[in-house]
């Protein structure tokens, strides 16, 4: 077991309110201007489909993310087989294009970040740790990425 410190997130509004993918930080991804890594992580499900540009233009991350989880909407085939490599490109656009995210980020030195909700047991620790907690490994792995100067 670490000692390191553990930094639970999950609220925009907390002191790591930026961690959250609706913090209302923009992404420039693809050639355009996304208003939040949940756009365009919800938007990636339907990569060159209508739908992937109708969720761009969503006017709040939380109708973005509604958008996004609508099965009515064709899910692209390999979407499982991505869902973390477009998660890491929403997270290193989202923690190199803000100056004042990246030192956040490197300011939590070593500790383990925690997305801490239970409405969600794969990105998030799922409320009591059972969880998979890959947004907070992610964040963790661009941490590393920015402190190496990757």
């Amino acid at each position: 077991m670490s000692d390191a410190p553990v930094i639970h997130f999950y609220s925009t509004t907390g002191e790591y309110g930026c961690f959250s993918n609706f913090s209302r930080h923009s992404v420039f991804l693809k050639g355009k201007q996304w208003p939040t890594s949940e756009h365009y992580f919800q938007a990636q499900k339907f990569a060159g489909e209508p739908d992937e540009e109708e969720i761009r233009l969503a006017n709040k991350p939380s109708l973005a993310a509604q958008m996004g989880r609508d099965r009515k909407r064709p899910l692209r085939r390999d979407w499982e087989g991505v869902k973390e490599r477009v998660m890491l490109e929403a997270l290193r656009a989202k923690f190199t294009q803000h100056d004042d995210l990246r030192a956040i980020l490197l300011g939590t030195g070593d500790a383990v970040l925690v997305e801490h909700t239970a409405n969600d047991s794969y990105w998030g620790d799922g409320g009591d740790g059972s969880g998979r907690n890959r947004l907070g490994a992610l964040l963790i792995q661009v941490r590393a990425e920015l402190r190496a100067g990757a």
